[in-house]
């Protein structure tokens, strides 16, 4: 029986992925802040079948309370075999350039507690010398656009983060995978003017993780055709991305 943490289980793509692995009965230590999401979260995961479920509530800003979750989780569980990093926020550009406050919570959020959080997980992976540990950044990592750069900057932080995981915890015999989806169906993005036929579902993309965790991926984009989109992003000179509209 597998053994899964996620952070920020109450997620749309958190919760699609663990109900992915609830049908392999696996047991779960559920991390999230809102205590009625969370429950209803763990119910739905019995429906389907999984193993025992322990839920823990923690806010992921919320430094000073990571150390005890650790120690909850593994008190629960023995040991991690998959630990999915998913919470995150979707920061109104506009407002974070306006207020270096609202700027500097939102990277909290987004690559802060993720590195923190990170940082103790792969610590104990080392030491437990087996595992996967899987980030979840985003394709706005990959270049900074006038739309949302504060956000770019926090996920390319934690990709770049996640690429000397990888070199480290490779000599464990750890796994590291990076996770970049582009857009989703979820709360997060409600009200957006995103092209629909660039919008996967939450489902779709916790099918590609699960599968990609299982085949040992390093970095996985989510749907796949982003890493082509995102190729050509890269290629454009910046005289000239600098002045499109993206």
């Amino acid at each position: 029986m597998k053994k899964v943490l996620i952070i920020g289980a109450t997620s749309g793509i958190a919760s699609a992925c663990a109900r992915l692995w609830a049908v392999e009965r696996c047991e779960f230590f559920l991390v999230a802040r809102n205590v009625e999401k969370l429950e209803l979260t763990a119910s739905d995961l019995r429906a389907r079948g999984a193993g025992p479920i322990h839920t823990h509530l923690m806010d992921a800003t919320a430094f000073a309370a990571h150390a005890a979750m650790m120690a909850a989780c593994l008190a629960a569980l023995g040991q991690i075999d998959i630990a999915l990093i998913a919470h995150g926020t979707l920061p109104d550009q506009a407002a974070c350039e306006q207020d270096v406050t609202t700027a500097i919570k939102e990277f909290t959020n987004n690559a802060t507690s993720v590195i923190a959080l990170g940082t103790l997980l792969a610590n104990h992976f080392e030491r437990q010398r087996c595992g996967t540990l899987a980030v979840i950044s985003s394709v706005a990592g990959d270049r900074g656009r006038g739309s949302n750069y504060l956000y770019g900057a926090a996920k390319a932080a934690v990709t770049t983060f996640c690429d000397g995981l990888q070199a480290r915890l490779f000599k464990a015999g750890v796994h590291v995978v990076t996770i970049k989806p582009g857009f989703v169906d979820t709360p997060m993005t409600q009200g957006l003017p995103l092209p629909a036929a660039l919008v996967a579902s939450p489902a779709a993309v916790a099918r590609r993780i699960v599968q990609g965790i299982g085949a040992r991926a390093s970095t996985l984009y989510a749907p796949g055709f982003w890493a082509l989109i995102m190729w050509v992003i890269r290629a454009i000179p910046q005289p000239l991305f600098k002045r499109l509209k993206l």
